[in-house]
């Protein structure tokens, strides 16, 4: 790890009237909430900030149109009105997409069934049908599917956050301003309950090593995945579980010729649905559901998965000749679904639920369980309002403080390199990531050549986004910048040279001698291979098996 540019003060005997465990889009949202709320908040994330699964979700955000099948209709009003603020309030990094859902003859789905379900979706979202896909687009489309079937093709509009991370990273900045104090790399070992009501927190600082103790009024368990193993390590006894973990995998492929502009869902050969969208200049495929009961932070995608979704987009394509060899790389995390050992994974609600642990011997605690990237900022003032905090529904048409400068706006885009004395490209990279903060950084840029200069050559964004990262984004390790604060590590041209090149380009401006240099460089390979995993021998393998 390297070491933070600003040793960090010890939290010791510190009192808190919030202590949220977990930085994961959930956790950041609860403390931010919280921080604007006037209480002094304490975040404690064990890795880095949207380093689990919010970073291995699809990366979309959408009303929930397969939620109509379970009935959950509460749940679409929520996420159709939470996709619309996001879209509005953040707008450099929550885009409209087109999507097209495509059924054949031998799909489960009917046609009339799924139209009946547009139809109310469309309705519930206020919007009328849009025709965005020309008839050009869609013919290649359709000469790139399975000529061996008669395609149905149904329009209709969500949104993609490409880099939940940076929105995660937005928050956690209003967070801080707002008074609260964030901890990454801080792991929560437990919490002390006594005479049946939460005390505090025990903590380790996975930094320096040293345990630390503080005092908390109330304990929001944001954890995720993790949020029964926090109860037990704090000795918290319930009759069952709260999580029934669930594993959702993708591959991430190189684009391939008639590979889709717009994101396709479709149904895979068992009947379960699937997307493949357009991602940050390649073609994420996903998502599986497979009952994962182990350690959520070391959960993989099996061979199995790795084949069923290969299988399902070479079908799906199959003039592209996909194979397992196509794939660049596979990444899965254990999404915290509520305890539900009988039901089908997919049945499983999506809505989040708010576990108050009083009856559990541990009062002025709670366990979220559940969530979704959608629906994270409306969690979190329902968190709050359960914690006896003010916490309004936004006005329905305001626009935020997160509001954003639109990078598709020139005016913008040349106003910020004319600032850092970049290039256009460059300028819209930053607005495209940070927003409205694009003209401090440019500013940053203009302070040297070394920090206009480019993270690798690859890639348009420069070193000075880095230095922000270290400085102001609370960025401990060069993981948790290009991976996730300036994530130019997820980009579809990344190789190993291209991080040695970038360690020692930002180890130049950071002042990191050898020893550091070859430190940082060698955890961040570690642990971006630990997520965006090579396919191995097992599943090329298997997929042979099977053809």
């Amino acid at each position: 790890m390297v070491l933070a540019l600003n040793q960090r003060a010890s939290l010791e005997s510190q009192h808190f009237q919030v202590v949220v465990i977990g930085g994961g889009i959930n956790g950041v949202a609860v403390a931010r909430q919280c921080a604007l709320a006037g209480r002094h908040t304490l975040l404690v994330e064990q890795n880095d900030f949207a380093s689990g699964v919010t970073s291995r979700s699809t990366r979309i955000i959408h009303g929930g149109l397969r939620y109509l099948e379970h009935g959950e209709l509460g749940l679409v009003r929520e996420s159709l009105r939470e996709k619309e603020r996001l879209l509005r309030e953040r707008s450099h990094l929550v885009h409209p997409m087109q999507f097209l859902l495509l059924l054949n003859e031998a799909s489960q789905r009917s046609a009339l069934k799924v139209r009946a379900g547009l139809w109310l979706y469309q309705r519930m979202a206020g919007k009328r049908t849009r025709k965005d896909s020309t008839e050009m687009e869609l013919k290649q489309l359709e000469r790139a599917l399975d000529a061996g079937h008669h395609w149905s093709f149904f329009n209709y509009e969500d949104a993609q956050c490409e880099f939940p991370e940076r929105l995660v990273a937005e928050w956690l900045m209003e967070a801080v301003a707002a008074g609260a104090i964030v901890r990454n790399h801080m792991e929560a070992l437990a919490v002390d309950v006594a005479h049946g009501r939460t005390k505090g927190v025990l903590l380790r600082d996975q930094i320096t090593g040293r345990d630390q103790r503080v005092d908390a009024g109330w304990v929001i368990n944001c954890s995720g995945p993790w949020a029964d193993r926090v109860c037990q390590r704090s000795s918290i006894r319930m009759a069952k579980p709260m999580l029934g973990g669930v594993r959702g995998s993708h591959i991430v492929l190189p684009r391939f010729p008639g590979s889709p502009s717009a994101a396709v869902y479709t149904e895979a050969a068992d009947g379960r649905p699937i997307f493949v969208l357009p991602w940050n200049d390649q073609i994420l495929v996903g998502t599986t559901e497979v009952a994962d009961t182990g350690d959520p932070g070391r959960t993989v995608p099996s061979a199995e998965e790795i084949s069923y979704l290969v299988q399902s987009v070479a079908q799906l394509f199959p003039k592209a000749k996909i194979s397992a060899h196509s794939v660049k790389h596979v990444f899965a995390g254990v999404r915290p679904l509520p305890y539900a050992p009988k039901g089908s994974p997919s049945a499983v609600t999506r809505r989040h639920i708010l576990h108050d642990h009083a009856d559990d011997g541990a009062a002025r605690m709670l366990s979220v369980i559940g969530g979704k990237l959608t629906t994270a900022a409306s969690l979190a003032r329902e968190c709050a309002r359960k914690i006896g905090l003010s916490a309004t529904e936004p006005d329905a048409m305001a626009v935020g403080p997160g509001a954003a400068l639109d990078p598709l706006l020139d005016d913008a885009v040349l106003e910020i390199a004319r600032i850092g004395a970049v290039s256009e490209e460059t300028a819209r990279g930053m607005v495209e990531w940070h927003g409205k903060r694009a003209a401090d950084i440019a500013r940053m840029a203009l302070e040297g050549a070394e920090l206009r200069a480019p993270i690798c050559r690859h890639t348009s964004h420069v070193i000075a986004e880095v230095v922000e990262a270290y400085r102001r984004e609370c960025a401990v390790t060069l993981g948790d910048v290009l991976l996730r604060r300036v994530p130019v590590a997820l980009g579809a041209c990344w190789s190993e040279s291209c991080s040695r090149e970038a360690a020692l380009r930002i180890g130049a401006v950071l002042g990191w001698n050898e020893h550091a240099m070859g430190a940082n460089l060698e955890a961040f390979e570690i642990e971006r291979t630990a997520f965006l995993r090579p396919v191995g021998r097992a599943a090329v393998a298997l997929e042979a098996a099977a053809d």
